[in-house]
């Protein structure tokens, strides 16, 4: 779809689940004339190019959900308690289609470059097709996991199977009957497809360099009971979620692991395990901030998988024992420790003989050659910075943003840079972003620009840029943040950039907490938009 028109109050650069409502907000509550540029065909983000086996949210339906509709709310049906891809797909395009947003965005039109012009106070967009747009707000909305990570193996080339990466999956599915697939890559995303993989494939071959702690889903159908009165506490369903750590409508217990007795630990842990899914965080208060704490957590979960996974030598590879539990994203799944009970997987530990090459038959590692129909890459993407980096952003006076992150992203609040008036950014780096439910922070993210907007035009200014003090003192908040807690122990994360080659090691996502942030957001717009300079 092309449109004549290339004059826009508001450029945004995305169209998934933020792309969609900060469209809504700024067309529809502000009365701007904003257009949306999507890459892919189809509305839906993260969830229009993850289609691989067992792509499925690891926060339950009812609140990986937008709040801003009571309408929607109330018509829309959850089927599963985490959705699976095809159904979060579906519950985006409706939006699209409940609130007409579909006339403002335009698809297949991949963002190359985005120049701000000083002399003009505007942002110019240019395209693949070469399409050049104009808009005083440009608004990235591109997604934290967006830009797939294809490590540069030796021999790629050579293969002569086929090769996938699960966050560029085919539209049109792929079959593995009677095939030998290798799957890379054992985070959230290989422990979702590998038992799904495993069930119709003649053998799947699992190369793992980091063995995860995982918890099960629980995953199951909602019944009309559980839909009924989820509908009937919406309201407060979502003050729970804004008001908590990590976007959830749950609450931390308040003991620490070590205040309760062993009996009492174990019992509580296995409740947890129970019931399932990212709840089990919050069996105790100091599970992220206690290294004894957290090890009572992580050993609970060793021991189930030696009590799941049958021959011990593999369950001991599986056993995760040089970081803390829930320092990387904690995965949930359904029968992930399982699937290695089957006769026809294999787990291949690259820590003992690291990948040499891909080779035209299969994958050599130091220690043999593996035979292979098709290699599967789960090994995720680019994180915070990659799909920013890839728009090609040029600031006042030409400077890039990959230049001025070449050390690592700076912002203010995850929102704006300093060089860049007029830039927005939902749930970039420094933002609280994948380290909560992601609906949450994107809300309040798009509500916030939108507030933000609205305050300029009010008082007829025409431009907002992050200071770099201001940027400078926010660096060092979300380095103290993430220093009182355990996540940076996980020196392999994709929080700190280590699953890309040359990439600075900078822990990125804020761990201050979603309530906390959202509360500081408030304070610095109540305060005439302190750390900006508006003009």
């Amino acid at each position: 779809m092309s449109t004549a028109s290339t004059e826009f109050d508001a450029i945004i650069v995305g169209a998934g689940f933020a792309g969609l409502y900060q469209l809504h907000l700024l067309r529809d509550r502000l009365g701007l004339r904003a257009r949306v540029l999507e890459a892919a065909e189809g509305v839906g983000g993260t969830w229009y190019w993850n289609r691989y086996p067992g792509a499925r949210c690891d926060s339950e339906s009812f609140y990986y959900s937008y709040s801003f509709s009571h309408e929607l709310e109330q018509e829309w049906e959850w089927t599963e308690r985490y959705p699976e891809q095809p159904e979060i797909l579906r519950y985006l395009n409706h939006v699209a289609d409940r609130f007409a947003l579909r006339p403002d965005i335009q698809l297949g039109t991949r963002v190359v470059g985005a120049q701000f012009d000083a002399e003009r106070q505007r942002w110019r967009v240019t395209t693949q097709d070469g399409e050049a747009f104009s808009a005083q707000f440009l608004i990235t909305a591109v997604g934290c996991l967006s830009t797939a990570n294809l490590p540069a193996l030796p021999g790629i080339d050579s293969f002569t199977g086929q090769v996938l990466h699960t966050g560029l999956w085919p539209h049109e599915g792929v079959d593995f009957s009677g095939k030998r697939v290798g799957l890379i890559g054992t985070g959230s995303t290989g422990i979702q497809a590998a038992p799904v993989i495993a069930q119709t494939a003649k053998q799947l071959v699992v190369f793992q360099r980091t063995p995860n702690y995982s918890v099960p889903a629980r995953n199951g159908p909602l019944d009309a009971q559980t839909q009924r009165e989820t509908k009937e506490n919406y309201a407060e369903i979502r003050r729970k979620s804004r008001s908590s750590t990590n976007g959830h409508p749950f609450s931390v217990a308040p003991e620490g692991a070590l205040e309760v007795s062993e009996a009492e630990r174990a019992a509580r842990y296995e409740a947890a395990w129970q019931r399932g899914g990212l709840w089990f965080r919050a069996s105790f208060k100091d599970i992220m901030t206690c290294p004894r704490a957290n090890e009572t957590a992580a050993e609970f979960i060793r021991a189930k998988i030696r009590e799941v996974v049958k021959d011990p030598e593999v369950a001991e590879r599986l056993t995760p024992r040089d970081y803390p539990f829930a320092a990387k994203r904690p995965p949930i799944d359904t029968d992930y420790f399982e699937t290695f009970n089957r006769d026809n997987v294999l787990l291949v530990d690259l820590r003992k003989a690291q990948i040499d090459a891909i080779v035209p038959q299969g994958v050599r590692t130091g220690e043999a050659v593996y035979p292979l129909d098709v290699i599967v890459f789960a090994t995720g993407f680019d994180a915070l910075t990659g799909p920013l980096l890839a728009l090609n952003i040029e600031g006042e006076g030409g400077v890039s943003l990959r230049k001025r992150w070449a050390a690592g992203p700076r912002t203010y609040l995850g929102l704006q840079m300093p060089g860049f008036p007029n830039l927005f950014t939902i749930t970039g780096p420094g933002s609280p972003s994948v380290l909560t439910n992601m609906p949450i922070a994107i809300e309040q993210h798009a509500e916030w620009i939108a507030d933000c907007i609205a305050h300029l035009r009010a008082q007829g200014l025409r431009r907002i840029e992050a200071t770099e003090p201001a940027s400078e003192a926010w660096a060092a908040e979300v380095n103290r943040a993430a220093e009182a807690t355990l996540l940076p122990m996980a020196s392999s994360s994709w929080y700190l950039g280590a699953n890309i080659p040359g990439k600075p090691r900078v822990f990125m996502p804020y761990a201050g907490g979603m309530a906390h942030y959202a509360r500081l957001c408030q304070e610095v717009a109540a305060e005439g938009y302190r750390g900006f300079e508006l003009s």
